[in-house]
């Protein structure tokens, strides 16, 4: 068979599968958005202290500093569910485009070492240099991101054999729980085990609107960038071969994916912390609803991740009330199983 008429079998059937999603993509996006804005309601709503809805309304088109239930939401309930509901979208997109670009069914930033060489940085942060601005705090943890994934990767490229999904994870495994245990280590050591709590345990109880503006600015950015390179992703998932016979650039897609993974991935361990199996899960369900067309995977990966982190913080806050449970810790809950599963299904194949 001729190299163009490999190239024309292949044309056709991208856009066979990108037929196939938009057909469906319009619903599901319109059901998940309407769910994602009874989940920001409640969210806003209900907590320690419960807010009826002509409460809510008065907060938000006329404001009054003097009453406590208005200064709640303006100052603490708004900033939390957004910053909520953004680190979920950030966490899903990263694994979608993970999970599309090394065609690794079980790719996430927790797991792929991202998370925890961010949790490392602000961990070295913390001891060292005390006292850092938001920005600075991100930036560290964008480079310690930076750090975790290529040791991961660098770890899974130099052994025998090359780079295979199976030798990601074990290396992501390894690296994750070596990163995990030098910044318990060192948050022990210099005395700030307390500060470090927070980001261990991921939870939104301290966010503000000083965390907020940045993460919408940055995140624009990394999602024009993700939609950007989503067809070629589309293409990159059905292999390094087929994407290279269609001419495109792969290395160019790789390290723009990279770069909007560890900008996003960082950016929610500076402001949430350690939440595992978002961008595990999030993918998955995505695909299963709407195709494998990365043009909508990345988008309705976005707001499943928003939905499922808020709904999630909900569930941090309504468990044991007036305290809150970790809402790693119930996303962890979720995805262990879940990864178990694709573990076992993935091997049996």
């Amino acid at each position: 068979m001729s190299i163009k008429k490999r190239k024309d079998e292949h044309g056709e059937n991208i856009q066979v599968i990108e037929k196939k999603a938009g057909k469906t993509y319009f619903w599901w996006f319109l059901i998940g958005f309407l769910v994602l804005s009874i989940s920001v309601f409640l969210s806003i709503s209900l907590g320690v202290a419960s807010i009826d809805l002509p409460v809510l309304w008065e907060s938000l088109f006329y404001f009054n500093p003097e009453l406590t239930e208005h200064q709640i939401i303006r100052d603490v309930r708004i900033p939390r569910t957004i910053a909520s509901a953004l680190t979920g979208a950030f966490l899903a997109i990263s694994g979608s485009i993970m999970q599309g670009m090394t065609r690794n069914p079980l790719g996430d930033p927790s797991i792929m070492g991202v998370t925890s060489g961010a949790a490392f940085a602000i961990a070295v942060s913390f001891a060292f240099i005390p006292g850092l601005s938001t920005t600075s705090l991100m930036t560290a943890a964008f480079l310690g991101a930076l750090l975790g994934a290529s040791l991961v990767f660098g770890a899974g490229a130099l052994s025998r054999g090359g780079l295979t999904p199976v030798k990601l994870v074990l290396a992501g495994a390894a690296v994750s729980a070596l990163l995990t245990s030098l910044s318990t280590a060192i948050s022990i050591h210099f005395d700030v085990a307390k500060e470090m709590n927070f980001w261990f345990a991921g939870s939104f109880s301290s966010v503000k609107w000083v965390y907020v503006y940045p993460m919408v600015i940055i995140g624009v950015i990394a999602f024009a960038l993700s939609m950007i390179i989503a067809r070629s992703i589309t293409v990159l998932s059905l292999g390094e071969e087929v994407s290279k016979g269609l001419g495109q650039r792969t290395l160019i897609v790789k390290v723009t994916g990279a770069l909007v993974i560890l900008v996003m991935t960082g950016m929610s361990v500076a402001v949430a912390g350690v939440i595992s199996f978002v961008g595990l899960i999030v993918p998955h369900i995505a695909r299963m609803l709407i195709g494998v067309d990365y043009r909508y995977i990345i988008p309705f990966s976005g707001v499943l991740g928003a939905i499922l982190l808020v709904v999630a913080d909900i569930g941090a806050r309504m468990v044991n009330p007036p305290f809150e449970t970790p809402v790693g810790a119930i996303t962890t809950l979720l995805g262990g199983p879940f990864f178990l599963y694709l573990a076992r299904r993935e091997g049996g194949k």
